[in-house]
């Protein structure tokens, strides 16, 4: 494992001219920098979590069919996968502030551009090929927004409360989801998808205000990873953070899926309309948000992280299966269907908890001058996720139907579980 030493020197960028201007920040200044990370974090989760769940909606105002749809979506993943690692090395580089102001400012301009032309009216409906360019366009930006926030969350936590602050910014992937999930369905159903891209819009630009107003580089004397430097192998060298990165993506793979055809899988097969499936999707997010919590501050007591995560594949694993057999029993028994979104919600909740845990250990892996990298190698497997799976899963519909679905889902997890690293 990397090692961690004192640093007392200026580094760039911004460090030497700054100097003064961050001394002037206390130490409670973090919840502040956790704030801003939280709400960038739930700024750009409303956009990839909260636009596929109108899958339903943009299927019928765009005129895709399945394989059109999940092109489109899996796009937008596509696009964050693609940036993920430059912005990472940026960030380390650069420094978060920069990397931050940059990305959410250029993610809020685009999304009012596509409010304004790539929208379905009554003259004329975008196609499919403009629909997945722009939506490629918005995960190049927005994948600024993971390595930058939790450099800047990592620099200004010591190793006791890390856990808990990490998690606490990943509490946000589900909040900005589940608002996006329960708002903007809805929202593009009765207004339409100017309504859904403007309010994206809005809420990135006022992420991008409120880093410009408080996220600056910690203190020296503050204890965090800004306080540090390391040694041993950069992150693209050692093979234990590939390990992490490379399990993050696997166990993303499942909960992917929840995200992006859920409310397809609830429509088309269990017959629920857009209250239940937004209802659904929401509980998912609220549940991992209230675990994602209590999981840092578990591990934090306990020095558990590694054995914790490996739980967490397990019973993904087992929910997914447990998933799996309801569909294949409703198929023939239409009293359980209304089982199936209690289900959905419960395995999408269990595949959902871990995600602060393994970016905290992830990052303290890595060491302090190479967060940003680490963080946004992990995340760009991540992203190949939400690329592959909603273009896989038209083609697994078309082959095995649904219950190929969520057993493919239970497999990814357990791959998960051998390659997360043991206990040191």
């Amino acid at each position: 494992m990397s090692a961690i030493v004192a640093r007392n020197d200026c580094q760039p960028p911004d460090a030497c001219a700054g100097a003064s201007a961050r001394r002037a920040f206390g130490p409670n200044h973090r919840w502040k920098v956790l704030g801003i990370g939280v709400a960038a974090n739930a700024g750009f989760s409303a956009t990839f979590s909260g636009i596929p769940a109108t899958a339903v909606v943009m299927r019928q105002g765009y005129h895709l069919d399945n394989a059109s749809l999940g092109l489109a979506l899996g796009l937008l993943g596509l696009g964050v996968a693609l940036s993920e690692l430059p912005w990472g090395v940026l960030t380390d580089r650069w420094g978060d502030r920069r990397v931050l102001l940059t990305g959410l400012g250029a993610t809020a301009a685009w999304l009012f551009i596509m409010a304004m032309l790539v929208v379905p009216t009554k003259m004329a409906v975008p196609g499919v090929a403009l629909l997945s360019a722009s939506l490629l366009v918005v995960g190049l930006l927005g994948g600024s927004v993971n390595g930058s926030s939790g450099r800047a969350i990592m620099g200004w936590f010591g190793e006791g409360e890390r856990g808990f602050a990490m998690s606490i910014r990943q509490t946000a992937v589900p909040l900005g989801g589940g608002l996006g999930a329960l708002i903007l369905p809805s929202l593009a159903l009765a207004v339409g998808f100017t309504a859904v891209f403007g309010l994206l819009a809005v809420v990135s630009a006022l992420a991008a205000y409120f880093a410009w107003r408080w996220l600056h580089e910690p203190l020296v004397e503050s204890g965090g990873l800004g306080a540090a430097t390391a040694s041993g192998p950069a992150p693209l060298r050692n093979i234990e953070v590939w390990r992490i990165s490379t399990a993050i993506g696997l166990l993303c793979f499942p909960q992917v899926a929840v995200l992006t055809f859920a409310s397809v899988f609830l429509h088309d097969f269990a017959g629920m309309g857009t209250f239940v499936t937004s209802a659904s999707l929401a509980a998912v997010q609220t549940g991992a948000m209230g675990m994602r919590v209590w999981s840092g501050r578990f591990t934090d007591r306990h020095g558990n992280r590694r054995p914790f995560l490996k739980v967490c594949s397990a019973l993904s694993a087992l929910a997914f299966l447990v998933l799996w057999l309801l569909v294949i029993g409703a198929a023939g028994s239409p009293l359980l269907l209304p089982l199936l979104p209690l289900m959905v919600v419960v395995a999408g909740i269990s595949v959902s908890a871990w995600h602060g845990v393994a970016y905290t250990e992830l990052a303290t892996l890595a060491g302090a001058g190479h967060v940003g990298t680490a963080l946004s190698l992990a995340n760009s497997f991540v992203f190949i996720g939400f690329c592959l799976v909603p273009i896989a899963i038209p083609w697994l519909l078309v082959v095995f139907a649904w219950p190929g679905v969520w057993l493919a889902a239970a497999i990814c997890a357990a791959l998960a579980w051998p390659i997360f690293l043991r206990q040191a």
